[in-house]
């Protein structure tokens, strides 16, 4: 291990003053056991999937949270999340973890920045108390309260209005799929909800229907029915398709899955009472200064500061105080564009993971330990000081900072540095290197030599035409007009908040011909999700096992005949606990391999179905070289860097990155395409990285155009072509400041990409 032994006796130090991990072996940990030293900022750095987080998140901060739980009484911990015991000898020395990840919020049409970091709040009583003139207290301002909302609206903003054509076709029958609209269809649970009321004639077409009859159908309220059928549920009620839609899907997280079929039956229309404002006449006769609540929450939050900077009266000054101080914290992390407004859902999964950090700047506990993992996605080279100076400030209150991440700005500023390695997988696991960020670069390491790696200009490509974008108006995006090159490899960049998505955004739906949208959007995964369903291996691999024992290919589905009789093929058992966070373990009969243990008892070339699944995709390659239909889409798996995961593996345990490029393997092989990407390189080690860059040419040798939204120098770098968006975020961006070659943004001095290339280069190799 390079540097460990010295770093290991300057991390022990007086006793206590380092968390000792002994003998950890979770997940692809090799019983490994090291000190990381407290009241510093530890960087955990590695491949994709070398047991960064089994070790960061996995052990240490489970068994905190863990142990934390324990001081609760019983009555209390059945209502906080479980967390299972960790593979791991012992920790000592363990502080309270606060585990700040990088999912997004899981925002709703009510959640807002503001309500989600309590200033909304603040903000109702600063109006209730000063505002003029006084109309109630703080209820009365509140769009989730029936004291405050718009009447029209419920406090929503916007009012929806339901194409019912969209809904039907008149010429089926409820039998023939009558109701077009997703999850409604023949069969469905949905739609059993109207085939056994006993209201209908199944085989009639919409189109002979009574008005009393479609009126049933398509609009009748929540009700209980009248002299139900028999196979009738006793407790169901009867609704309507339009209403039934509003109620359990326009408004819900299934929303999200079904973001097409909404958008192609629903239209949003703001409402034509409040405006948008979501509070009611009364609440926005209140003004501070010329200003009411809805115009506060429409401000960006450097707008907030001045506004809250111009309040004089002495009755507010603690509440302009607390307010000031929630708001300020917020845009010293960068965030300043966002306005108090802004639908949490609609947030990026590193501004969620940057709000979450700037609420623990303000509080007042110490001797913490917060584990973050990547808080570098989705910023820009210069957003990036930003961060490290907020995880100083967070240090300097007494607390240990821990950090899974690869972006190189983020290592350099690390107190202490451990690699995890050598390889991924069943290959990783292994403390390889302990110490200082000078002493890793001394070292022979895997992260040592892609950072002391020489940095090249390309030799780039010529576009091969232009895909020509006129006149742009897309949130923050004003009257742009802008080239897109084809044939080439370009990337958009800029600022978090520039106006990238909504350009590219805008340049998807300009497009005449077919796309590849490779971007971080969810695929409808579930616990049954894995890379052999979705890559669409599973089938073959079973026909192979079939085959070799002369049994039907049906035994070998884990979704059917061969599931473990008590898990039904998802290898853990799910007890609900109504209200609480339901318990999931490890199916205690199969032991998580989804399969009946007949099922298991059959084997191809020495290997049952589950070991052969569960093998890391590098090793499957091998495995299974002489399948040409599984080899070629299993070696897809390994040209985007995923061959480090296994086969079985949920894709609920998948990053948004990784996601990414599991959509590109499935899609690599077309020819004069476009291929639309977002940060794919989000999770991915330099080396990894470097392999991506080597696909994304491949690819446009093979006659693709790509469009890459990218923060990453490495490949921004090594683009043919660049678009730089700014020259801020959110109401000081949405222009385009730069638009060609990447070398040429170093002659741009407005060009924030163009300046974190000269530093990249360093000044002198960047101008020769």
């Amino acid at each position: 291990m390079n540097g460990g032994d010295m770093a290991g006796d300057s991390a022990r130090g007086a006793v206590g003053d380092a968390i000792e991990v002994r003998d950890a072996y979770q997940n692809n940990l090799q019983h490994l056991s090291l000190d990381i030293p407290k009241h510093a900022i530890s960087v955990f750095v590695g491949l994709s999937g070398s047991g960064k987080s089994s070790l960061v998140f996995d052990t240490i901060a489970a068994l905190s949270r863990r142990e934390l739980n324990e001081t609760f009484p019983s009555f209390t911990q059945q209502y906080l999340p479980k967390y299972g015991p960790p593979r791991v000898g012992r920790i000592d020395n363990l502080p309270v973890a606060i585990v700040i990840e990088q999912r997004r919020l899981s925002g709703n049409a009510r959640s807002t920045l503001a309500t989600y970091t309590g200033i909304y709040s603040l903000l109702r009583l600063l109006f209730s108390r000063v505002g003029k003139p006084f109309v109630g207290y703080s209820d009365s301002f509140s769009f989730n309260l029936p004291q405050g909302m718009c009447p029209r609206c419920q406090g929503l903003g916007f009012v929806e209005d339901v194409d019912e054509s969209k809904l039907i076709d008149p010429e089926k029958s409820l039998n023939q799929g009558a109701i077009t609209f997703v999850s409604f269809g023949p069969g469905t649970w949905r739609w059993a909800r109207y085939a056994n009321s006993g209201l209908f004639d199944l085989d009639k077409p919409i189109k002979d229907y009574s008005p009393q009859e479609y009126e049933l159908l398509m609009h009748a309220p929540q009700q209980k029915l009248k002299n139900p059928p028999e196979n009738w549920y006793k407790t169901a009620l009867y609704e309507g398709v339009v209403p039934r839609i509003r109620r359990s899907i326009l408004h819900k997280k299934e929303a999200s899955k079904h973001q097409d079929a909404i958008a192609a039956a629903v239209s949003h229309q703001v409402c034509p009472v409040c405006q948008g404002a979501r509070v009611n006449p009364a609440a926005l006769s209140v003004k501070i200064n010329g200003r009411n609540i809805a115009d506060v929450c429409a401000m960006d939050l450097l707008g907030v500061l001045e506004f809250l900077g111009s309040i004089s009266e002495p009755l507010a000054a603690e509440m302009v105080r607390e307010l000031t101080t929630k708001v300020r914290s917020l845009v010293d992390i960068g965030l300043g564009y966002l306005t108090l407004g802004r639908d949490t859902g609609t947030l990026s999964g590193g501004e969620a993971q940057r709000i979450k950090i700037a609420k623990y700047l303000t509080s007042a506990l110490s001797d913490m330990l917060y584990v973050l993992d990547e808080p570098s996605v989705g910023l820009h080279p210069h957003d990036i000081g930003l961060i490290t100076q907020a995880l100083r400030a967070l240090k300097d209150k007494g607390n240990t900072i821990l950090i899974v991440e690869h972006n190189p700005e983020i290592i350099a500023m690390a107190d202490h540095l451990v690699e995890i390695g050598p390889g991924a997988g069943k290959l990783g696991g292994q403390v390889t290197f302990q110490g200082s960020y000078p002493q890793l670069l001394a070292s022979d390491t895997l992260t040592a030599r892609s950072l002391n790696r020489p940095h090249v200009w390309p030799q780039v490509r010529s576009p091969q035409g232009f895909f020509k974008l006129e006149h742009v108006a897309r949130n923050n995006v004003r009257d742009l007009s802008v080239e897109i090159p084809q044939g080439v490899m370009c990337v958009v960049s800029g600022v978090a908040g520039s106006g990238k998505s909504s350009l590219v955004s805008a340049f998807k739906e300009s497009l005449h011909e077919d796309y590849v949208d490779l971007t971080q959007a969810g695929i409808g995964v579930n616990i049954r999700s894995t890379p052999a369903t979705y890559m669409d291996i599973l089938p073959e691999i079973r026909k192979l096992f079939g085959a070799a024992n002369h049994v039907s290919v049906q035994l070998f589905s884990y979704n059917g005949k061969g599931a473990c009789p008590v898990c039904k093929g998802k290898g853990v058992t799910i007890t609900e606990m109504a209200f609480m966070d339901p318990v999931v373990q490890v199916c205690e009969l199969c032991q998580g391999q989804r399969y009946s243990q007949e099922v298991l008892g059959y084997t191809y070339r020495g290997k049952n179905i589950f070991q052969a699944l569960s093998m890391p995709i590098d090793a499957g390659a091998e495995f299974f070289a002489d399948q040409p239909s599984i080899a070629s889409k299993l070696e897809n798996l390994r040209r985007v860097g995923l061959g480090y995961l296994s086969l079985e593996q949920s894709l609920t345990t998948l990053s948004g990155g990784e996601l990414q490029r599991l959509k590109l393997a499935f899609e690599l092989g077309g020819r004069g395409r476009v291929y639309i990407l977002d940060e794919p390189t989000a999770g991915l080690h330099m080396q990894d990285t470097a392999r991506l860059l080597e696909l994304f040419k491949g690819l446009v040798d093979a006659g693709n155009s790509l469009v890459i939204i990218e923060h990453n120098l490495d490949v921004i770098s090594q683009a043919d072509w660049l678009i730089d968006m700014g020259p801020d975020a959110g109401s000081y961006g949405g222009r385009l400041i730069y638009s060609g070659t990447p070398r040429g943004s170093l002659a741009s001095p407005a060009s924030k990409t163009g300046q974190a290339l000269a530093a990249y280069f360093g000044q002198e190799a960047a101008k020769s």
